[in-house]
């Protein structure tokens, strides 16, 4: 810093502002703006116990509604809640839409989905079976390798239970060398489940390859070692899908979940903030073999159900247009 800014600042006020023997952005930041938020209510409150004695507010993530929703329901939504786009709340409405047309709008998207993945990577995957997504980067506290902790276990659900395939995607930091172990183990487990479950890992993830994957999924998943994530945003772009999320309770998912009814947590957000993953995978089998894979299969209108309610309820919420908003009432116009 001394060697851009000189003596403009002097340094020992850059001192006093930003740590003592070693400038810290962080606090520099914190020194000089008026006011502080995190991302998620959670990350506020975690924010908070690092860096005591500052007021930290919280105004949760959204993403952009319109650039996220895919086409499918884009016509549905144009159909059913006319003026979305500039009024994304207006989603909640989205109850009132018949489930058969929500079906349909998803069979478009996972459709579209899956010839990619199959064009790709000839893997032979189905329109009809359970399909998890998994998407972001690849950072050990992540823990994309989780649905893997058994698994004889994860071939029991598919085969006993419902049919599971999976979709993978991501890139690690080219410096991270333990997010790069998390990809390789993830490729050793594929081969290990070749023959009992049909699993793709997806090379050069981009935003276009992002929008197939939140749309064509039934089932959105997400697993960080809890409290590292401070808001996460793949989740929402699935809810404005009709998409459910089956979340570790940590980041924005702690609002946004409403067991059973917006999707499903893994864990508990009391959970302590060491990592407990033999617990977190446990759990993450239990759900999966006991409620959502025979509820996707068996229950067909109460799977629309929660489609209907994680747009209803998150699409409409956790968006930009809320975000902006907040952000303007809360902190710009302060």
């Amino acid at each position: 810093m001394r060697s851009f800014l000189g003596e403009f600042v002097p340094f020992d006020i850059l001192k006093m502002l930003a740590g003592e023997e070693r400038l810290n952005m962080t606090l520099l930041a914190l020194n000089l703006s008026k006011y502080v938020n995190g991302v998620a209510k959670k990350h506020g409150e975690i924010s908070k116990t690092m860096f005591p004695g500052y007021p930290i507010d919280s105004i949760t993530n959204g993403v952009h509604s319109n650039t996220w929703t895919c086409d499918s329901f884009k016509r549905l939504y144009d159909q059913y809640i006319p003026g979305w786009q500039n009024d994304p709340f207006s989603l909640r409405s989205a109850l009132s839409i018949p489930k058969n047309d929500i079906w349909a709008a998803h069979a478009d998207a996972k459709k579209k989905l899956i010839d990619h993945l199959n064009e790709e990577t000839n893997t032979g995957l189905s329109y009809e079976a359970f399909t998890l997504g998994f998407a972001r980067r690849a950072a050990l506290y992540k823990r994309a390798d989780l649905i893997f902790s058994d698994i004889n276990r994860l071939a029991h659900i598919s085969n006993n239970v419902g049919k599971i395939q999976l979709v993978f995607a991501g890139k690690a930091h080219p410096r991270d060398g333990q997010g790069k172990e998390v990809i390789k183990k993830i490729f050793s487990n594929i081969a290990q489940l070749k023959d009992r479950i049909k699993i793709v890992y997806l090379e050069n993830y981009d935003i276009e390859l992002a929008k197939l994957l939140t749309a064509g999924v039934d089932l959105w998943l997400n697993t960080p070692q809890r409290p590292n994530e401070a808001s996460g945003t793949s989740g929402m772009k699935a809810t404005h899908n009709g998409v459910p999320n089956f979340s570790v309770l940590d980041g924005w998912w702690i609002e946004g979940c409403i067991e059973g009814i917006t999707g499903w947590s893994i864990g508990s957000a009391s959970g302590n903030i060491t990592d407990d993953s033999k617990n977190d995978a446990q759990n993450l089998y239990e759900k999966l073999e006991k409620v959502i894979v025979p509820l996707f299969y068996n229950n067909h209108d109460k799977w629309i159900a929660i489609m209907q309610h994680s747009i209803a309820m998150n699409a409409s919420f956790f968006n930009t247009h809320r975000m902006v908003q907040q952000y303007a009432l809360n902190a710009y116009l302060f």
